[in-house]
């Protein structure tokens, strides 16, 4: 929710997606404390870039040279190319890839250490916290686009995305433990997306998995040869910004609220979801194009 106060110290209203989300209990205590006390980052080029096209945004982590690490500043700049202009009926897509050989390493150990203190490690990991909620609850699909090596809160991000398409050089791994330092946060998002046995076994040894393996057990969506990795990720993005926002939106929205519910309460609510799109005048939109052969035309 640091995400919210953000938008209401410049006087923005904060939208009900953010405000309501899933997650909004458990960062409200966040929310109230704020980021007063947070460290400034040195002036300077950002660690991402963003640009918008057609209805994609895509958001780039541009520091190579530090392996793309998932610094502080690095996910508060992610978080502000993320939330920017959100509820944009323009916005359809967003994704996120990496300048380099890697995609991200991580946190920035050098954050990490006990010269920082408990209160500074702990805005880390609730930064990085909030950035992987907010993907989820963004009222856009979110693509990550992966060339490369994914490591720890970097392949945390991987693992948060909505669709995730990987070159066959990639490769995936939460190696904390070697280092001393269990991947406990990278192990949510994990532990979400690959059976409980192979997330066990990864967080466990440290040991990274290839890019077909990510690709066998869920971690990600499809794997292509490296030369056609922007080609095809960019083809699902065309096809996705080519929809009904307020329809792909409702879906999304409705498809992480009724995963984690027995199968009754999930049924009831995806049916009341139905009831919804039915209403919305995409929904209408859509059923009479079908009926009359004809290509919709959306509203959004």
């Amino acid at each position: 929710m640091a995400a919210a106060v953000g938008l209401r110290a410049f006087g923005t209203k904060v939208p009900d997606w953010l405000r309501h989300g899933p997650w909004a209990p458990f960062a409200a205590g966040y929310c109230g404390r704020g980021l007063a006390g947070a460290a400034q980052p040195e002036p300077g080029p950002r660690p991402t870039s963003a640009r918008q096209r057609d209805g994609i945004r895509n958001i780039v982590l541009s520091n190579p040279k530090k392996r793309n690490a998932l610094s502080l500043e690095m996910l508060k700049s992610l978080q502000s190319d993320i939330l920017h202009e959100a509820e944009s009926q323009d916005l359809k897509v967003i994704v996120i890839s990496a300048e380099g050989p890697v995609f991200s390493s991580g946190h920035d150990l050098k954050e990490l250490t006990d010269e920082q203190g408990p209160e500074y490690h702990s805005e880390v990991f609730q930064t990085c916290s909030e950035v992987m909620m907010l993907i989820q609850n963004h009222p856009v699909p979110v693509i990550a686009m992966v060339n490369g090596l994914a490591t720890a809160a970097g392949c945390q991000l991987v693992a948060s995305c909505d669709i995730a398409v990987a070159s066959d050089k990639s490769s995936f791994a939460t190696p904390g433990v070697n280092i001393g330092l269990f991947c406990s946060t990278p192990g949510v998002a994990l532990g979400r997306a690959v059976p409980r046995k192979v997330a066990l076994e990864m967080l466990f040894t440290g040991e990274p998995i290839s890019a077909q393996e990510a690709l066998l057990h869920g971690l990600v969506s499809r794997v292509v040869p490296e030369e056609q990795l922007e080609e095809e990720t960019m083809r699902i993005a065309r096809k996705i910004a080519s929809l009904s926002r307020p329809v792909v939106s409702l879906g999304k929205a409705t498809f992480y609220k009724q995963v984690c519910q027995d199968l009754r309460t999930a049924y009831h609510l995806a049916s009341q979801a139905m009831v919804d799109n039915v209403g919305l005048q995409d929904g209408q939109e859509g059923i009479k194009a079908f009926i009359q052969k004809r290509k919709p035309v959306w509203s959004q």
